[in-house]
């Protein structure tokens, strides 16, 4: 696609709007900066990692505040070379996110070698992984913007160069969607993951104990003490893990759930069941925000290790993506992609205030 800035990794197609603002990053790349905004919902983008730099919107008095804890510029990203604590924060994880047992893909007989970032496991794609890369801006208007990444053969590890798109769509005055698709030349593996730190009190140094949270989920994988799936299925009927119904995030974290108190928190992958949806609730704001995903699963991370000016719980995650491990997992949901299949995940984040 021709554009005026095609040599420096991004373009844009709406002269309507402001050019995509550039910032040096302090590895030496330069980013760039996307607003968008419909009704008092504002979203800020940057092509580092397909990352979300902010996600703001109104309480229940009209008062509108970002609801996403992290860096707020791309040059303060530890993806850029920035300052703190490397959580991923905001930001589109791939080419597999969540863990990958041993750093091996087992496929069509062989087993491939993949880069190890995580003791000799691999975390979101690896120590180059998607989050790292400047993406394309292949589109952008007010409300929309559409990003795209190119994934050579054997990046990581994985066969196959994969060519990934990011669109992040403002639907209404209410909701953000947030899909991706991708191709590749040769089979591989595919699951990526918008990594979003949530926080709807909108306060710093606030923690989310005392947020509320519903999950449509009647079990959840089981983990190892480094987070890799056993390979089973736990029911959540009768423990701090049952999110069914409304229930106070605290309640878990502080309880004695041996399962909890390995991670120091949640840190699990939930398979959803119909209908595939999750709400947040912050008692005091009054902000609300319900997801809806076409994924199997939701990982409930609440911010275990932040550190570096984050306190631990400062924000939760809600990660749509498959079930992590899957490729070690027959029985799981496949996260495999073959040449000419097209890979599809799509997430709705839809605010209101009670």
């Amino acid at each position: 696609m021709p554009c005026g800035i095609a040599a420096a990794g991004a373009c844009w197609h709406d002269a309507r709007m402001t050019a995509p603002l550039p910032q040096q990053l302090p590895d030496g790349r330069v980013a760039h900066v996307l607003a968008l905004s419909h009704g008092a919902l504002r979203v800020r983008i940057t092509d580092l990692g397909a990352t979300i730099l902010s996600l703001s919107a109104p309480d229940r008095h009209g008062v509108v505040a970002n609801v996403l804890v992290g860096p707020d510029t791309p040059a303060a990203h530890p993806a850029g070379g920035g300052p703190g604590p490397y959580a991923y924060m905001n930001a589109t994880c791939g080419r597999v996110a969540n863990r990958v047992a041993g750093s091996t893909m087992p496929l069509d007989g062989a087993t491939i070698a993949l880069a190890a970032n995580e003791g000799r496991h691999q975390l979101h794609g690896g120590p180059h992984g998607f989050d790292r890369a400047i993406w394309r801006i292949d589109g952008a208007d007010a409300r929309q913007a559409t990003l795209s990444h190119v994934s050579p053969d054997g990046d990581q590890g994985y066969p196959g160069a994969l060519t990934a798109t990011a669109t992040f769509t403002l639907e209404d005055a209410r909701t953000l969607s947030i899909r991706y698709t991708a191709r590749t030349t040769r089979a591989t593996h595919v699951n990526l993951v918008s990594h979003l730190y949530f926080n709807l009190s909108g306060m710093a140094g606030a923690t989310i104990h005392d947020h509320r949270l519903r999950i449509a989920a009647d079990a959840v994988l089981p983990i190892d003490a480094a987070g890799i799936p056993l390979g089973t299925l736990a029911p959540v009927q009768g423990t701090p893990f049952d999110f069914r119904t409304l229930r106070r995030v605290g309640d878990g974290l502080d309880g004695d759930d041996p399962a909890i108190v390995a991670q120091h928190g949640y840190n699990h992958n939930f398979c959803l069941s119909p209908p595939r949806d999750a709400l947040l609730v912050d008692p005091y704001s009054g902000r609300r925000m319900w997801l809806s995903t076409d994924q199997p699963g939701i990982q409930l991370y609440t911010g275990n290790a932040l550190c570096d000016g984050y306190r631990p719980h400062a924000a939760l995650c809600l990660e749509t993506q498959g079930w992590p491990d899957a490729l070690h997992h027959a029985h799981f949901p496949s996260t495999r992609l073959d040449p000419g299949d097209l890979y599809r995940s799509e997430t709705l984040l839809r605010f209101d205030t009670a």
